[in-house]
């Protein structure tokens, strides 16, 4: 059989499933497996395909059971990098990439008001998963230390093998609980400092009762970094009452929401005392990122 029937019979097959981006898909899977591209792919489609036949149906018709392209990938890009992802683990969004640039910039802004600009940053990244957010802030603000939190033993082993694959050494990978009012302390302690510059998440906010209706392929992704409560905002209450109380005057906090949460969220933020609080909306229109920042005094 040659790369391009094998390609096509794989797309025909997606297609069949309903896969919207069947296309896409097979390309992507057809390039994991034999390492062509769809340029290769145009050049070299008459030739025998080889060994990979098998592995490449098998992913076929995983993805045809709406088992998500970026788990059988093992890998999708953030920003500027590839992240590991498989069972277990959030899979890194294009829309969560506002909330790092934002939550960088603003970093970075704040410095101009210390005493010493030269400090290193001390950042916390929430609820950490795959450790795109805290990864990215550290790619952008390349002299912050940040320690990501991740509780689940699954999510915990893509982290670290994340930081690995980075070589982003000043990020530390911590089991804690977000939901733990011990947590917080327990970080700071890590951190060597009573403050931190930054608090970044990206926490589940999704309501309980609307996770059966997700898309097929969300319901793949772990319900513990999805499900946040009845009302989606267990985690937002959280860190509003246990985390906020170690945010440095000036510092940011920064938090990922979902499009009707916004105003919720910053109301929370208000509450707790945080200035210039506002809401960012992604390239769709929608509220994406709710931050403020910590007055004197705080």
């Amino acid at each position: 059989m040659t790369f391009q029937e094998v390609y096509r019979r794989g797309r025909q097959q997606l297609e069949k499933a309903g896969i919207d981006t069947a296309s896409f898909d097979a390309i992507r899977l057809f390039q994991h497996v034999f390492g062509l591209d769809r340029q290769a792919l145009i050049l070299r489609g008459g030739e025998d395909c080889g060994p990979g036949l098998d592995r490449f149906q098998s992913l076929i018709r995983r993805r045809a059971a709406r088992e998500p392209l970026q788990y059988l990938l093992g890998e999708w890009e953030f920003m500027d990098f590839s992240l590991a992802v498989g069972e277990g683990v959030l899979i890194p969004r294009e829309e969560t990439e506002l909330l790092v640039y934002a939550a960088a910039e603003a970093l970075r802004k704040s410095r101009g008001g210390w005493e010493d600009p030269a400090r290193a940053p001390l950042a916390l990244d929430l609820c950490a998963g795959s450790g795109a957010v805290g990864i990215g802030v550290s790619a952008l603000v390349p002299d912050a230390r940040v320690l990501c939190a991740e509780l689940y033993p699954q999510a915990m082993y893509y982290l670290r093998e994340n930081i690995r694959r980075t070589k982003k050494w000043n990020v530390q990978a911590e089991r804690l609980d977000v939901l733990d009012p011990a947590s917080p302390r327990t970080a700071a302690e890590k951190l060597g400092a009573e403050r931190v510059d930054l608090l970044v998440s990206n926490p589940p906010y999704i309501r309980t009762e609307e996770l059966p209706g997700l898309q097929e392929e969300v319901r793949c992704e772990p319900d513990t970094a999805l499900d946040g409560g009845s009302d989606g905002m267990v985690f937002y209450r959280a860190i509003a009452q246990l985390w906020l109380p170690y945010l440095a005057p000036g510092g940011v906090a920064a938090v990922e929401v979902g499009e009707d949460q916004g105003a919720g969220v910053r109301a929370l933020w208000e509450d707790a005392g945080l200035a210039d609080v506002r809401v960012l909306r992604d390239f769709n229109g929608l509220d994406r990122v709710v931050m403020g920042t910590g007055p004197s005094g705080t």
